[in-house]
């Protein structure tokens, strides 16, 4: 199983950049994303940014590994789906 985490870029020179994401900070190449400016957020999969992050997906990508941790430790996640849960809660 391959995980992405998202990382926000610290700072970058067009092909490289610093970044910093879920306690850890790392370089990270962009030439699979293309260019991303301070601020910007990537995935990065083994030191690669695979994509640009838009904000609406970092909730829910830091909510899915909160969960995977959380799932690991034996802990209730079903806060970080309460969503999911309300919506399906409602279908019947």
């Amino acid at each position: 199983m391959c995980l992405g985490i998202p990382m926000q870029v610290i700072e970058t020179d067009g092909l490289v950049a610093r970044c910093a994401g879920r306690g850890a900070e790392r370089t990270v190449s962009l030439m699979l994303a293309g260019p991303v400016p301070p601020g910007g957020w990537v995935l990065v999969h083994r030191n690669d940014a695979v994509r640009i992050l838009d904000d609406e997906e970092l909730g829910p990508l830091n909510d899915a590994l909160d969960a995977l941790v959380l799932s690991m430790r034996g802990e209730n996640t079903d806060h970080l789906f309460a969503d999911i849960i309300a919506a399906r809660e409602a279908e019947g």
